[in-house]
């Protein structure tokens, strides 16, 4: 049952934050915070260690948190059908609340990365312009959403790179960018597998998402060129080490069995689109992994630790068929 009005959890309560904590949806933090990481590695001056690295981490690994929050205060109408489990459908907190909090914790979270470094304060708050106009360009335009969404988790990388550079440092190393396009082609691979799980209720509300104009197998076979173009340009990269290939290889053979399911199904709902969700968020974070160890090789026993960390919050999360 709904809870609406005066029965809604006051903002100073421990039940808001409990619930908010749900809509954040933990254990889709590894994403944010490992693209963070990533971009962090690629300065090898870092070598994983300076007060700069773990301050860096904590914006970035909670970003990803405020951000779904954020964007779900958008999209309620089509959340309460796709996602009753969540705090905002079921009414417990309002969208004022959580959309203040949201903006705080975004907006806390630039702070924190104008002390790191300028660039990464101005890149943050392009990406919460991004987050606040995403469900728009997701409900419009049917070839805008995975793209629109994964351009914003691409700056995460970029802003990772900044957070522990000198402040004199303002520009990108075009050597760096294959490891941006594969962020991105990973991420939309992500959005738009996660479209599936949702089609109904993105038709019943109006989205006009590339599942619900297009149908499953066409949302597939897109994500299967989306899953291509990311694994040619990871393996094209030269310079790999043992520790990168291992997880490299993990993300690739996840992200193919994943899609080999989608295309295999009989089930072309949420309980079918389920494997390929969770391979394609594995995948990401695997991937992202191995990058992070192709500039510090030497982090392999934190990388393990995090995924491990990973796929617990992911396996107790609230919702079987929610990622």
């Amino acid at each position: 049952m709904n809870t609406t009005g005066n029965n809604q959890y006051p903002i100073h309560s421990i039940r808001f934050w409990k619930a908010y904590l749900v809509q954040m949806r933990p254990y889709l933090l590894f994403i944010s915070g490992i693209a963070g990481a990533a971009g962090v590695a690629m300065n090898k001056e870092a070598g994983g260690s300076g007060w700069k690295w773990y301050i860096a981490l904590i914006p970035f690994f909670l970003g990803y948190g405020f951000g779904q929050a954020l964007t779900d205060c958008f999209q309620t109408d089509t959340d309460k059908l796709s996602a009753p489990y969540r705090p905002l459908s079921k009414g417990i907190v309002s969208i004022r609340s959580v959309l203040v909090v949201s903006i705080i914790g975004l907006l806390s979270s630039g702070l924190l990365f104008y002390l790191l470094h300028p660039v990464c304060f101005w890149l943050s708050l392009l990406a919460v312009f991004g987050l606040a106009t995403y469900s728009y360009v997701k409900k419009n335009f049917w070839f805008g959403g995975p793209f629109y969404n994964a351009w914003i988790v691409s700056l995460l990388v970029v802003m990772g790179y900044f957070a522990t550079m000198d402040r004199a440092t303002k520009l990108f190393p075009s050597s760096l960018y294959p490891f941006v396009v594969i962020t991105f082609f990973s991420y939309a691979s992500f959005v738009l597998i996660g479209y599936l799980k949702d089609i109904e209720a993105d038709k019943a509300t109006g989205y006009k998402t590339f599942p619900v104009i297009f149908g499953w197998n066409k949302t597939i076979l897109l994500g299967d060129i989306f899953a291509f173009v990311t694994l040619i340009i990871y393996w094209w990269q030269p310079g790999k080490n043992f520790s990168e290939i291992f997880f490299g290889s993990l993300a690739t053979i996840v992200i193919i069995s994943g899609q080999v399911a989608g295309h295999g199904t009989n089930e072309k709902n949420e309980k079918g689109a389920l494997i390929p969700i969770l391979s394609t968020v594995r995948s990401f974070v695997l991937l992202h992994i191995a990058v992070l160890l192709h500039f510090q090789p030497q982090c392999w026993i934190p990388g393990l630790i995090y995924y491990a960390l990973f796929e617990w919050t992911l396996i107790n999360r609230p919702s079987k068929y929610q990622v």
